[in-house]
C-alpha cells in the first residue's frame, strides 16, 4: 500500500454544509483513509491509497468542481484564479445591487414608482424579467448549488439563498400577472428583496475573500522565499537556471544579499546567514565550508559556492509549507462537532421557514400572504450558516501561520488546541536545556602561570587529536583569537591524551589516569575535581615534566535563555520537570541553575515515555519537549510532543509542534499563541451561534406581537453577509497577536 496526501481546489462551497457534503463524497472513495475539506481555503487535504481521478469526479458528483494542487505552478494558478474570482464577486454586487437599489428607493422611499394597475403592470413586468436576468448573472451559482444538492438528497447555504429570492421572485411575477388571486393588500413585488440579497451575500462574499487572503499570509510569504532561479556552475560555466532544472549535487554560486536556493552545504566561501524565516531569531549565523544551508535563507555579505542536497519538495522550506498546509487543513475535534451541527442545520432552517409561512398565513394579521412570504423569506435569508462554518477553519488558519511566523510549526489543529490545556512541562536535558555540544566552562591553573598562554599550548598540542574535547579546547583558543604555536614530536597516547614539544618545552595534555603515569602530583587539584565532578564537568589536565599546570572543565554549557525561559513557563502556572539519563549530581547541578524542583535522573530511554503515562494516569495534561532519537516514544506519548528544530528528524517527525530554532522560549510562545487561537475560535462560534440563535427568532416575527417589529429580509441579507466578515476579520487579529 502506498500512502499518498494529495490537495484539492474545490470551487462551489459555500457553508459549513458543503464542507460535510465534500467530506462524505471523498470518504466514499475506495483507499480513502481521511479527508479533511478546509472552507476558509477551499482546499481538501486528501490521505490513503486512492486514484486521484476517483477523488476529483467524487467532489464533482457531489455538485462541487475539484482539481488536484501540485507544484508553485498550481499554487500560482489557484491564486489568479481567486483574483479572477474576486473580482467577479465585485461585479455581481453591482450587476444586482445598481436595479436593487433604483427598486427599492424608487418604490419604497420614494414612492414614484408606477402602480400595479393599468400600464403600470408592463412596468412591473419588465422588472420582473430584468430582476430574472440579473439573479440568473449574479446569483446563478445560488441555483445550481441548490440543484445539485437537492439531487444528492442535501442541502447548504445555497438553498437558502435560491429558496428565499427564487420564492420573492416566483410571488412577485404572479402578483404582476395575476393580480386577483391575492388581496389587494397583498399585491406588492418583492423585486427589490431579492436582488439586494444577492448583492448583500456577493458583497459579504468578497470582503470574505480579501480577509481570507491576509489570513493565508504566512504560507504565500515563505512560497516568496524561494528565488525562481538559481547560478549554477556546469563544466566550469556558471549559468542562470529555473530551480526546477537544478539537480542533486550541483554547485551553485550565492552572491552577497542573495537568498539561497536550495538546501545545500558550502563548498568554498564563508559568510552569516539570516535564517530568521526559519528559526524566528533574527541573529544571522555564521557558515564556513562544510556547514549546511537552508533554501529561502538569506545570505549576508560574503560570497561562496554551495552543493545541493536536497530539491523540490525535500528541502526544507518545502517541508514547512506542507506541513502548515497540513496542519491548517487539520480539524481539532470542536470543528468536527460545529460540522455535525452545520449539516443538520439547513433542513432544521429549512423547516421553520415552512412552520413560519403556516403560521403567519393562519394567524397573521391582514395581508397575511405578504406577512407570510415575508418572515420565511427572511428566516431563509438570515440563518445561512456561513460564519458557523468559518469560525473554527479560519481561526486555525490565522494561528498556525503566526505560529510559523516566530519559528514554531504546528503539527495539525488539534496540538493547537491541545496546548492551551497544558499544565506539566517535561524537558529532556542534553540538547534541550543544555546546548548539545561540549564546551570550555572552566579553566583552573597553577600558581604564577598566566591561563590564556596555557589555554594556547593546550589548543596546539590538541591540533593533531580526532577528540571532541581537543576540539572543544581548539575552538575556545580560536573564540580568543589565539594562534597555533611551533610543535615537535607529536604523540597521540590513546585513552589518555597525548604528548608533544611546543616552543622547545615537553607537554602532556589528558585525562587523570595520563597524569598518574607521569607521576605527577594530584593531591592539590581535588578540590578542584571534586568541584568539577559535581558539576558534571569533564577534567582536562595539561602538564609539563615536573608539575600539573592547569585543568580545564569541559561540560555542555546551559542554552543562554533557558532560566528565562523555564521561568515564562512556570509564571504561567506550569510545573516544569527534567528528564535526563545523566547521573544524578549533574542533573541536579542543572536543574539548579535553570529553577527546576523535579526531576527523573539516570532515566533509560525506554523509561521517558513510562514517566509520561504515570503523569498522565494522575490527570495531568502533559507536553514533552526533547530532540534526540531516544525522545521519540515520550514524544508521541505525551498529550503534545514539542520537538527542538536543531535535533535529528525522529523526533521532529514524532512531534506535534516543532520549534525551528533551539531556543526554549518557543515553548511558551507555543502555547500563548495556543490559547489565543482557542479565544478566538470560542469568540467566532459564540458569535456565530447568538447570531443564528437570536436571528431566526426576530426574523420569524416573534417579536411582532410585543413591539410591532419585523425584519425586512434585506436587512437580514446584510447581516448574515456581515456576520461571515465579523468571523473573518476577528481571526485576523491573530496575525497581530504579539508574543512577549
Amino acid at each position: 500500500m502506498t500512502e499518498q496526501t494529495l490537495r484539492l481546489s474545490i470551487t462551489g462551497m459555500m457553508c459549513a454544509g458543503c464542507v460535510s457534503a465534500v467530506e462524505t463524497a471523498l470518504q466514499t472513495v475506495e483507499g480513502v483513509t481521511q479527508a479533511n475539506v478546509n472552507l476558509a481555503e477551499r482546499t481538501a487535504m486528501v490521505t490513503g491509497d486512492f486514484n486521484p481521478d476517483a477523488a476529483v469526479n467524487a467532489v464533482k458528483s457531489a455538485g462541487f468542481t475539484a482539481a488536484v494542487m501540485q507544484g508553485r505552478s498550481a499554487e500560482i494558478e489557484k491564486e489568479a484564479h481567486e483574483e479572477a474570482h474576486y473580482r467577479q464577486l465585485w461585479r455581481r454586487v453591482w450587476v444586482a445591487g445598481v436595479p436593487g437599489a433604483f427598486l427599492m428607493i424608487g418604490d419604497m422611499m420614494l414612492g414614484i414608482l408606477p402602480g400595479m394597475e393599468g400600464s403600470g403592470r408592463w412596468f412591473w413586468l419588465a422588472a420582473g424579467l430584468v430582476t430574472l436576468a440579473v439573479m440568473i448573472y449574479s446569483g446563478g451559482h445560488f441555483y445550481k448549488g441548490a440543484w445539485q444538492q437537492l439531487k444528492h438528497h442535501s442541502s447548504n447555504m445555497d438553498t437558502l439563498i435560491a429558496l428565499g429570492t427564487g420564492t420573492a421572485w416566483l410571488y412577485s411575477m404572479l402578483v404582476v400577472l395575476f393580480p386577483n388571486i391575492v388581496p389587494s393588500l397583498a399585491r406588492h413585488a418583492y423585486f427589490e428583496a431579492a436582488l439586494v440579497i444577492i448583492a448583500l451575500v456577493s458583497f459579504g462574499n468578497a470582503l470574505e475573500m480579501r480577509a481570507r487572503g491576509r489570513t493565508s499570509a504566512a504560507i504565500k510569504s515563505l512560497m516568496k522565499l524561494q528565488p525562481p532561479i538559481a547560478h549554477v556552475i556546469r563544466n566550469g560555466q556558471e549559468m542562470d537556471l529555473p530551480l526546477e532544472e537544478v539537480g542533486l549535487e550541483e554547485t551553485l554560486r550565492v552572491r552577497a544579499g542573495e537568498t539561497i536556493p536550495l538546501d545545500g552545504k558550502l563548498l568554498e566561501g564563508q559568510s552569516h546567514v539570516d535564517e530568521s524565516m526559519l528559526t524566528g531569531e533574527s541573529v544571522p549565523v555564521a557558515k564556513q565550508t562544510g556547514d549546511a544551508v537552508t533554501g529561502g535563507t538569506m545570505n549576508g555579505s560574503g560570497s561562496f559556492l554551495m552543493q545541493v542536497s536536497h530539491i523540490g519538495a525535500d528541502t526544507v522550506l518545502a517541508q514547512i509549507i506542507e506541513m502548515i498546509r497540513k496542519a491548517q487543513s487539520s480539524k481539532p475535534q470542536i470543528a468536527r462537532l460545529v460540522d455535525k451541527v452545520a449539516s443538520v442545520f439547513v433542513p432544521v432552517v429549512v423547516a421553520i421557514a415552512i412552520l413560519t409561512f403556516i403560521l403567519w398565513y393562519w394567524l397573521g394579521p391582514e395581508p397575511s400572504l405578504s406577512y407570510a412570504l415575508v418572515t420565511s423569506m427572511t428566516v431563509l435569508v438570515i440563518a445561512c450558516p456561513c460564519a458557523l462554518g468559518l469560525a473554527t477553519p479560519i481561526a486555525i488558519i490565522a494561528g498556525v501561520g503566526r505560529a510559523a511566523q516566530s519559528g514554531i510549526l504546528i503539527r495539525n489543529g488539534e496540538a493547537l488546541q491541545q496546548a492551551a490545556k497544558l499544565d506539566t512541562i517535561v524537558l529532556d536535558k542534553t540538547g534541550t536545556i543544555t546546548q548539545g555540544k561540549p564546551s570550555l566552562n572552566a579553566i583552573h591553573v597553577a600558581g604564577g602561570q598566566d591561563a590564556e598562554r596555557l589555554l594556547q599550548i593546550t589548543a596546539t598540542l590538541e591540533r593533531g587529536s580526532e577528540h571532541p574535547l581537543g576540539a572543544t579546547i581548539r575552538a575556545a583558543a580560536k573564540d580568543k583569537g589565539l594562534q597555533d604555536l611551533p610543535v615537535k614530536g607529536f604523540n597521540a597516547i590513546a585513552g589518555h591524551g597525548a604528548h608533544a614539544e611546543v616552543d622547545g618545552h615537553s607537554y602532556y595534555v589528558g585525562n587523570t589516569r595520563l597524569m598518574q603515569q607521569q607521576g605527577l602530583a594530584l593531591e592539590p587539584w581535588q578540590g578542584h575535581l571534586r568541584e568539577l565532578d559535581q558539576q558534571g564537568q569533564t577534567p582536562v589536565f595539561l602538564a609539563d615534566a615536573q608539575q600539573i599546570l592547569a585543568l580545564f572543565g569541559i561540560a555542555d554549557a546551559i542554552k543562554e535563555d533557558a532560566q528565562e525561559s523555564i521561568q515564562r513557563l512556570r509564571n504561567l502556572g506550569l510545573e516544569v520537570i527534567m528528564l535526563t539519563g545523566d547521573r544524578r549530581e549533574v542533573a541536579q547541578h542543572i536543574a539548579q541553575q535553570v529553577g527546576i524542583q523535579t526531576l527523573h535522573a539516570e532515566v533509560l530511554p525506554a523509561d521517558k515515555s513510562e514517566i509520561i503515562a504515570n503523569l498522565q494516569q494522575r490527570g495531568r495534561k502533559v507536553a514533552m519537549v526533547g530532540d534526540g532519537v531516544n525522545d521519540a516514544p515520550a514524544l508521541a506519548r505525551a498529550d503534545v510532543g514539542i520537538a527542538i528544530g536543531a535535533g535529528t528528524d525522529v523526533a521532529i517527525a514524532a512531534a506535534d509542534i516543532t520549534l525551528m530554532g533551539s531556543s526554549l522560549r518557543g515553548i511558551a510562545d507555543a502555547i500563548a499563541i495556543s490559547k489565543a487561537t482557542n479565544r478566538n475560535i470560542w469568540q467566532n462560534l459564540f458569535g456565530a451561534f447568538v447570531y443564528n440563535s437570536l436571528g431566526i427568532p426576530v426574523a420569524a416575527g416573534l417579536l411582532y406581537p410585543f413591539i410591532g417589529l419585523l425584519l425586512n429580509p434585506m436587512i437580514a441579507g446584510a447581516a448574515m453577509a456581515l456576520s461571515s466578515v465579523t468571523v473573518v476579520t476577528n481571526a485576523n487579529r491573530l496575525a497581530a497577536f504579539r508574543l512577549r
